[in-house]
């Protein structure tokens, strides 16, 4: 049995993940002559860069979503299932999904990445990272969990006050430095309004980063400055320090320091998601799959892979390419030109990443840019930056509701989405009721 999608003569594409590369390829080849089935777990696209302001309460979580449905609208090329991969049969050209079986004849894996630990066990099971609206949804939770509960405590619990209140991230790339920023934001501007009755001094936010610099892939000026910016918000940031373990109360580093702290935020390692049923010699360094030039799987002439799941090495990236939302939809856009090219028997193009930059922000009239042609912080960067990020948005109506949230926020300092919401929880009943 088969998941129900209608045959055809068209040769078939599937698409595994929604992401910027997926959902990119996806648009491209509507009306291309191809059948289109998109494949993803959730039924929306998530814009990653921005889960660090749904997790420190700045925008809501619908505003960064859409949904796949609404994208396709109309398309009768595209069909969308919600389900998830659970293996490849590279032989037979099928899936085998939570829904039923699906074939292919050519397949597209664009399943992003998850957070590595390093084999870290306790730190997996007890920091939270943000790679999915859900962790960040989680995150949010547990920052006013802990708010609330540190409230109720007596001024002689200031231990454990402390600890409830410290929040350390652990990673210094631009995800580690965006939300270090917005929570100290958070902890000057908004909290004391808040919790007028609870001693913020207690609460220390800190920022853990291996390498000797922050923002390693950006620019020297990046790093500096974002050093400086971090500092001025009060963070304190560790450099060339490495995590060893976390158990959920304390957090252990190599240098012999420990931290209690109630809320750690994993941001310094991640590794592709690789389907089972790829081989493991068509697997490269961080579990991304090995790609040629033109997005083609190793060993495989009908499988492809594109985005962060995938490493292509050319003379420019011989340790692959960045792994930004650039690099996702510029492979998803040749890829998908390809397909078009491969219908007129026409030569297929090599994939050749145009790098327009990199940005990261570091809370309010505070940001980094590095461009091609120019590298500038402060005030203008973080204008570029809200400019770039806000025209990514998918829908008209979604950067419409974010660019409000940014200049009320702006003007006020304040947003009144600091909610805890937690899922339904089904409430036991006995089975030896007397009702």
């Amino acid at each position: 049995m088969s998941v129900n999608i209608p045959e055809t003569a068209k040769k078939r594409i599937v698409i595994i993940g929604a992401g910027f590369g997926g959902l990119k390829i996806a648009k491209k080849l509507v009306g291309s002559g191809y059948q289109i089935v998109l494949i993803d777990k959730n039924n929306y696209h998530q814009f990653q860069p921005l889960f660090y302001q749904v997790a420190s309460s700045g925008i809501e979580p619908s505003s960064i979503l859409f949904p796949l449905r609404k994208i396709f609208q109309k398309r009768k090329d595209v069909y969308i299932r919600v389900a998830e991969v659970y293996s490849i049969d590279p032989e037979k050209k099928e899936l085998h999904t939570s829904l039923d079986t699906v074939w292919y004849d050519y397949l597209v894996i664009a399943t992003g990445v998850n957070s590595n630990f390093f084999g870290m066990e306790n730190m997996e099971r007890f920091a939270i990272p943000m790679k999915s609206i859900s962790e960040a949804m989680s995150l949010r939770n547990r920052i006013l969990s802990n708010l609330e509960k540190a409230v109720t405590l007596f001024d002689q619990h200031e231990d454990e006050k402390k600890a409830l209140l410290n929040v350390v991230v652990v990673g210094g790339g631009p995800t580690g430095v965006e939300i270090a920023g917005a929570i100290a934001e958070m902890k000057n501007f908004v909290l004391p309004k808040d919790y007028p009755d609870l001693n913020l001094d207690l609460m220390q936010v800190s920022l853990i980063e291996g390498s000797p610099s922050l923002l390693a892939n950006m620019s020297k000026h990046a790093s500096e400055k974002s050093l400086f910016y971090l500092k001025r918000l009060g963070i304190h940031v560790h450099v060339s320090t490495r995590v060893i373990d976390y158990d959920g109360k304390v957090l252990r580093l190599g240098n012999g320091e420990q931290m209690h702290t109630q809320l750690v935020i994993w941001a310094a390692g991640i590794s592709g998601v690789v389907p089972p049923g790829i081989p493991e010699e068509s697997i490269g360094r961080s579990r991304r799959m090995l790609v040629d030039e033109y997005s083609k799987l190793k060993g495989f002439e009908d499988i492809y892979s594109i985005g962060d799941s995938s490493i292509m090495s050319t003379g420019d990236y011989p340790n692959g390419h960045p792994q930004v939302a650039q690099v996702a939809i510029q492979q998803g856009a040749n890829l998908a030109n390809n397909f078009k090219a491969m219908q007129k028997k026409s030569p297929l193009k090599a994939f050749k990443y145009i790098d327009r930059g990199s940005m990261a922000t570091i809370g309010r009239n505070r940001a980094v840019a590095d461009l091609p042609f120019l590298k500038f912080s402060g005030f203008i960067a973080w204008l570029t930056w809200m400019f770039v990020h806000l025209m990514a948005i998918v829908g008209v109506k979604n950067r419409l509701l974010i660019f409000i949230n940014w200049m009320w926020n702006y003007m006020t300092y304040d947003q009144s989405l600091r909610l805890i919401l937690w899922a339904a929880r089904r409430e036991k009943t006995s089975d030896n009721s007397n009702a």
